[in-house]
């Protein structure tokens, strides 16, 4: 994800000068360089001083100890935090960084990478309204930006556009595999449940919002799809869909829960 950052902000105008950039491993910080024109460094205490905004964007289990190692940097320069280590809390956040340091979460998903992501975001009463519009402005780089108003919504938010790709994936997935089933070249079936998939994110995207509207539209009484939608229903998509969302939610709480300091 710190990857789809910084090509999201290199597209959107920020000057390679403004960005620095830390990774531990040093094949990582090559290929940084190599595709982003930034030279990327070993030392995180180096890429934040300086800095008004920082974001942290490591592994879940590797939160720990990167900032326990840049508390005195993160003292010093008094940034704004950004995290987008999946499920760890602000509380753990803050007693890593030894306090005094504004922290808020942000929870992008994949198609970030393209410019093309939701991110949920959520901040404390301490973090002010400037530092929330430069938040905003650096991750609507990457896509849209939905402010959630308590933190455990994030793992709500998780559950439904972190994790949603995969089950669009799955659903295009079946659907190809059923169209081979049926006769269709693989291939074919593929490219077809791909494009179907992109060309109907694309009209969600870009119609006034109303899903079932939308569903509505493509469905002629008595039709091909009011027969494939009659199934579904049958199966009782809906409490799956519910079920799957509220397992994704209670996972994410639980990991935040072992996260915790």
């Amino acid at each position: 994800m710190g990857r789809a950052l910084i090509g999201g902000l290199l597209r959107s105008g920020t000057p390679a000068s403004q960005l620095s950039v830390a990774d531990s491993q040093a094949a990582a910080r090559a290929a940084v360089a190599r595709d982003f024109g930034i030279p990327a460094t070993g030392d995180n205490g180096a890429a934040v001083q300086g800095a008004a905004i920082v974001v942290l964007a490591v592994k879940p289990q590797d939160a720990a100890a990167v900032l326990q190692g840049l508390a005195a940097a993160l003292a010093a320069a008094r940034p704004l935090l950004i995290s987008v280590a999946a499920g760890v809390r602000i509380a753990a956040l803050e007693s890593w960084c030894g306090g005094g340091v504004a922290i808020m979460r942000a929870m992008p998903n994949r198609p970030a990478y393209i410019g093309a992501g939701a991110t949920g975001v959520y901040a404390p009463p301490a973090v002010g309204h400037a530092q929330r519009v430069a938040a905003e402005g650096v991750l609507r780089a990457v896509g849209e930006v939905f402010w959630v108003q308590r933190e455990e919504l994030l793992d709500v938010v998780t559950a439904l556009s972190g994790s949603g790709p995969a089950y669009f994936f799955l659903l295009a997935e079946l659907m190809a595999e059923a169209g081979a089933e049926l006769g269709l070249e693989s291939g074919m079936a593929r490219r077809l449940a791909a494009a179907t998939l992109y060309g109907s994110g694309l009209l969600a995207r870009t119609a006034d919002g109303e899903l079932a509207r939308l569903r509505q539209e493509v469905t002629s009484p008595g039709g091909t799809t009011a027969a494939a939608l009659g199934v579904l229903a049958a199966a009782d998509l809906r409490a799956t869909v519910r079920a799957a969302l509220g397992a994704a939610t209670e996972r994410g709480r639980e990991l935040a829960a072992q996260m915790a300091p």
